[in-house]
């Protein structure tokens, strides 16, 4: 797990799993009954996100390769889908969880 920060230093996410190979990227938060509100899961490589499966409404903000806002996505709600043009990373949150984030935003993700 990682924490992730703005460049400024606000705490976005205490507990950020990283979805590092296929089969996570794949299962994502499908199947969870809910997210805490310090939980985050961050997909590298992933521009765009679906919501099928879902139980519960998330926060998705989507960053380009250094980790810059391009689209922050509140209440995304199940069996929805979101993306956002030039991003390259997905960061899912509870809903709420992006609260203050907006495009040009810088986050850091470092060790907890």
């Amino acid at each position: 797990m990682a924490r992730l920060c703005t460049s400024e230093g606000r705490v976005v996410c205490e507990r950020c799993a990283v979805a590092s190979n296929a089969w996570r990227r794949f299962v994502g938060l499908q199947g969870r009954a809910s997210l805490a509100a310090d939980e985050g899961l961050l997909f590298p490589h992933t521009g765009s996100i679906h919501m099928f499966f879902m139980r519960f409404p998330i926060d998705a903000v989507f960053c380009d390769r250094d980790l810059r806002v391009v689209k922050v996505v509140r209440g995304l709600k199940p069996w929805r889908t979101a993306g956002a043009r030039g991003a390259k990373v997905t960061v899912e949150l509870p809903s709420g969880g992006a609260d203050g984030l907006e495009p040009g935003d810088r986050l850091v993700l470092g060790e907890t």
